[in-house]
């Protein structure tokens, strides 16, 4: 069960874009992907389909389920999503302080989807320091942190480096890893932040994924970009990165016996 999560010390760079995309990539080459989302801002969904006014989620359901793989939707063959889902103020503070309380909570709520057989998970969580990515930390098999070409983001890698993420290193299993997202060719200052950023992380940065208008289009369309552009460049680099992900954790894809179906309701 390798449970990938993607995090970054900001917000606004692409970062739950890039968890869709990357899902969309693993599952493509025949892994049963399970993409969940632990940002309040509930946009994960989207990216799979989900209608804009279809609210349900883990989350306010966690209150009266143990068990939150009963919160899962489908979107068809072997992608499925876990929405955080609509809730009210009250509820993501119950939510979070069971996370920071109880160090069972979670992996109560993941046990199903934990145990399940060949399963891949892509975590999404919100930007910065926070509950859940706390909480996940021990069960993570990696780290992704995504960071645009910029020098906002050079000056937050001392945050990531100085354990500051999670108060601990941010993974002790596969390692975290680094992604630079939006690097523009065209802008000096891209282009220096980009080389930069390869010289200083070396082999832990997974990969550069390229600025292209495919991507903000796709995402209006609540596509995938590789369906609304397989030949773009985002999709070439989102693809790379994806078979670095599933080489590093030694993810066999489109092999063996396919499980049972995962629980889960159609939306």
């Amino acid at each position: 069960m390798p449970l990938v999560c993607v995090c970054s010390p900001k917000g606004g760079v692409g970062k739950t874009t890039l968890a869709a995309n990357l899902a969309w990539s693993l599952a493509r080459a025949g892994s049963k992907v399970l993409a969940i989302d632990f940002d309040v801002q509930n946009a994960l969904r989207l990216h799979f389909g989900v209608p804009l006014n279809d609210g349900r989620g883990f989350v306010a359901r966690s209150e009266e389920q143990a068990d939150w793989s009963q919160s899962i939707l489908t979107t068809g063959g072997n992608l499925f999503v876990l929405p955080y889902g609509d809730v009210t103020e009250a509820q993501r503070e119950r939510f979070e302080e069971k996370l920071a309380k109880d160090p069972h909570f979670l992996r109560r709520g993941l046990d199903t989807v934990l145990n399940y057989p060949g399963l891949v998970i892509v975590a999404d969580f919100p930007p910065g320091p926070g509950a859940a990515l706390k909480a996940i930390s021990s069960l993570a098999e990696m780290h992704l942190v995504v960071m645009l070409a910029d020098t906002a983001s050079v000056s937050l890698l001392p945050q990531v480096e100085n354990n500051r993420m999670t108060g601990q290193p941010l993974n002790n299993q596969s390692g975290h890893y680094f992604v630079l997202n939006q690097s523009d060719n065209r802008r000096n200052i891209s282009r220096d932040v980009t080389a930069f950023m390869q010289q200083r992380l070396g082999d832990s940065l997974l990969g550069v994924v390229h600025r292209d208008e495919s991507v903000a289009e796709a995402n209006a369309s609540q596509q995938s970009v590789y369906d609304f552009s397989p030949a773009s460049a985002a999709a070439f680099d989102i693809e790379l990165i994806a078979k670095r992900v599933a080489s590093i954790l030694k993810i066999s894809v489109g092999n063996g016996e396919v499980p049972a179906p995962i629980r889960s309701t159609h939306y």
